[in-house]
C-alpha cells in the first residue's frame, strides 16, 4: 500500500509499504478520509513523548471495513466507520471507568493499548488496522468525510459534559478554531443561551456567527476583553467556559469570565504553559470549577455521531480543502500556513 511515512521528524515520504494486517480482534480499514490537525505538526516536529520514528500518523479519519481480526463480531465487511484514536487496555482502574483516555498502560501495545496515529499507525495510508474497539459505525445519512470527525467530535462533546452545561445556561466559547467551532455547535445542541464565541481570527470568528454564535468578540480589539465578555451574561459572567484555543493565555481568560459559581473547562491548553496570569483569589472568592478535559471517553464519539446524523452539528463549512493522499506536501502546506483560510484539509487515500 502507499503511506505517508515520517522517517525522522519534519521529513515525510509518500512511500511503498506492507499492507497491514487485521490481527485478533482488530479490523483491516480501507482509509477514504483522513485529515491534518494541529496536533499533527507536534508529532511531525518530534514533539510527542510516544511516538516512535518512522512512523505513519492520522487521527482523524474514516474508512469502510475490508477484513476482520479473529473473534471480532460487532463489525463486518462493507461497514463504513469513524475511528476514536484512545485504545486502552481494558484492565487498568481507569479503563474499567471507561476513561481510557486515561489508561495507565500508556504505549504499552503488549496490554492492548493503542494510542491510533500517535503511537501506532494510523490514517495517513491506503490501509490501516485497528482494534474493532475504536470503530463506531457511521450513520446511513454521514458520508466518510463527515465520519472524519468521529475523534473531534467526541472530544468537544466531552468537554462540554464535563462542564456539566444545563438547559439555558450562558456559554463562552474560547477558540474559533475547527474544535471550538464544533463546541459552540454542541452546547446550542445542549441548549446552551447565549453563546459567545472569543478568539483572534476575525475571518474565523464570522464563522462562528454563521454556524450559531449570539455573539463573537475579538480580544486583538477590544481593551477590557473580560469586562465585555461579562456584560454579554448581564455583567456576571457565563455559566461555563470552555477553553479550545491550546494558548496559556486562553486558559488564564477562561478562568477570569465564568460568573461567581461558575465553572471553566480547559481542553485545549496543555504544555509548555502555566496558568501564571490567573488570580487564585479569582477561583476560591469566585467558588469556580477549573476542570480539565481530556478526549474522548466512554464511548462519547457514538452520540456525538447522532448529533451529526440529527443535523444539530455541521462539519461540512469545517472542510476546506480536499488533496488526494500522493498531494501530501501540498495540503501540508495549505494547511501550517492557513493558505485560503484553511480549516481542515482533507485527504482521501
Amino acid at each position: 500500500m502507499k503511506a505517508v511515512v515520517y522517517p525522522r521528524p519534519n521529513d515525510f515520504q509518500f512511500t511503498e509499504v506492507p499492507d497491514p494486517v487485521a490481527g485478533p480482534g482488530h479490523v483491516l480499514l480501507r482509509v477514504r478520509a483522513t485529515t491534518i490537525c494541529g496536533t499533527d505538526l507536534k508529532i511531525f516536529a518530534g514533539q510527542f513523548p510516544g511516538t516512535r520514528f518512522p512512523h505513519v500518523a492520522g487521527h482523524e479519519w474514516s474508512g469502510e471495513v475490508i477484513a476482520l481480526g479473529d473473534g471480532v463480531r460487532s463489525l463486518r465487511p462493507g461497514d463504513r466507520v469513524g475511528v476514536e484514536v484512545h485504545v486502552g487496555c481494558g484492565n487498568c482502574p481507569r479503563c474499567q471507568e471507561g476513561l481510557y483516555t486515561l489508561c495507565e498502560a500508556y504505549g504499552d501495545r503488549s496490554r492492548g493499548h493503542a494510542h491510533i496515529g500517535f503511537t501506532v499507525w494510523g490514517g495517513l495510508a491506503q490501509l490501516c488496522a485497528v482494534p474493532a474497539r475504536a470503530c463506531h459505525r457511521l450513520p446511513d445519512s454521514l458520508d466518510f468525510d463527515e465520519g472524519a470527525f468521529t475523534d473531534s467530535l467526541g472530544i468537544t462533546l466531552a468537554a462540554i459534559e464535563r462542564g456539566r452545561l444545563r438547559p439555558g445556561e450562558g456559554v463562552a466559547i474560547i477558540g474559533p478554531g475547527a474544535f471550538g467551532l464544533l463546541a459552540l455547535q454542541v452546547a446550542r445542541a445542549l441548549g446552551a443561551a447565549p453563546i459567545v464565541l472569543i478568539g483572534t481570527r476575525h475571518e474565523r470568528l464570522q464563522v462562528g456567527k454563521q454556524l450559531g454564535a449570539d455573539a463573537v468578540i475579538n480580544t486583538r480589539e477590544e481593551a477590557e476583553p473580560v469586562g465585555r465578555v461579562k456584560s454579554l451574561f448581564d455583567g456576571r459572567g457565563p455559566d461555563l467556559t470552555v477553553e479550545f484555543a491550546g494558548a496559556e493565555e486562553a486558559a488564564a481568560l477562561a478562568v477570569q469570565l465564568p460568573r461567581r459559581g461558575g465553572r471553566a473547562v480547559l481542553a485545549g491548553a496543555k504544555s509548555p504553559g502555566r496558568l501564571l496570569k490567573a488570580d487564585l483569589a479569582t477561583i476560591v472568592r469566585g467558588h469556580l470549577e477549573v476542570i480539565g478535559s481530556l478526549a474522548n471517553p466512554q464511548a462519547i464519539s457514538r452520540r456525538g455521531l447522532d448529533l451529526m446524523a440529527r443535523g444539530l452539528v455541521r462539519v461540512k463549512p469545517l472542510i476546506t480543502h480536499h488533496f488526494p493522499l500522493e498531494a501530501f506536501g501540498q495540503a501540508w502546506e495549505t494547511f501550517t500556513s492557513r493558505t485560503g483560510g484553511a480549516f481542515r484539509v482533507m485527504l482521501h487515500p
